[in-house]
């Protein structure tokens, strides 16, 4: 299909049609992993797991890291919708079908988004595997979700982003962090382009802007799942220093590597937040 065929009529019908074959009863929130970064959410079943080719009507891209698919996760009545990895600018992917699955759980009715992702640390003194809690952002994207007939037809225009991020999921995040083992802290979500991972003098701007972390994802999710009226907590794991912070080059790898060795402080700190926030 063509870009300009998904538009929010087509997603819409998704959302429709994902009710009548799943049943997933009352969607509490929606959950996103980042690179290399796999959720377990203690007390909830993961049921189904659903391909998102077979949900999308775009291609969809494979990228290491990510399984590019949602599960259902059921207690009783009640769902959490997870992604399985995300879709980035650039991949290629226009904006609107990187929060294709945001906007898809907010249709389906959740009220939370739960994000996490793997970034690069802008602050020496926050070493790789700790975990930021998102205060703030910068969007260095150059795009924004909001464009055109989707900012029109989702919400409103023009959407206040002066409290993006909701501060007591922050201090329940925060928290939980600390008693999982995390060095946690709060901070400023830096979203630039890529793929190339930045450059010394790049980091160094980043950081002279207030930037605490770096990555390549998470803002337009934030943007979407804002002006749809969902209420957003983002947790960065710091999976490398910021180039020019450290004597050695940067890969992709290391990032998927620090996931797994994050894996099951994450999901103790991820089972307290959901537990808390969806009680």
């Amino acid at each position: 299909m063509c870009d300009s065929d998904f538009n929010p009529q087509v997603l819409k019908k998704i959302a429709a049609d994902f009710k009548d074959r799943y049943s997933p009863g009352r969607v509490r929130g929606f959950l996103v992993a980042g690179s290399g970064l796999s959720l377990e959410v203690p007390g909830w079943k993961p049921t189904e797991e659903i391909q998102l080719k077979d949900v999308f009507p775009f291609p969809i891209h494979d990228l290491a890291g990510h399984r590019q698919s949602l599960s259902l996760w059921r207690r009783g009545e009640e769902t959490l919708l997870v992604a399985n990895g995300r879709f980035h600018l650039y991949q290629g992917y226009p904006p609107e079908q990187v929060v294709a699955t945001v906007r898809l759980a907010a249709l389906l009715g959740a009220e939370v988004m739960i994000a996490t992702n793997a970034t690069g640390g802008l602050d020496p003194e926050i070493g790789a595997g700790s975990l930021v809690v998102v205060k703030d952002h910068l969007n260095l994207l150059g795009s924004n979700p909001l464009v055109g007939e989707w900012g029109r037809d989702m919400g409103p225009q023009f959407p206040d982003m002066s409290e993006t991020y909701d501060p007591q999921l922050q201090e329940l995040a925060l928290n939980a962090a600390h008693d999982a083992g995390f060095a946690a802290s709060s901070g400023v979500y830096t979203a630039v382009l890529g793929p190339s991972f930045e450059t010394p003098a790049e980091v160094r701007m980043l950081r002279s802007l207030g930037g605490t972390v770096v990555g390549m994802s998470t803002v337009p999710e934030v943007i979407a799942a804002r002006h749809m009226g969902m209420r957003v907590l983002v947790m960065s794991l710091v999976a490398n220093p910021g180039a020019g912070l450290v004597d050695r080059p940067l890969t992709h790898t290391e990032v998927m590597e620090e996931g797994k060795k994050a894996a099951a402080k994450l999901a103790v700190t991820l089972g307290v937040v959901v537990d808390k926030a969806f009680a």
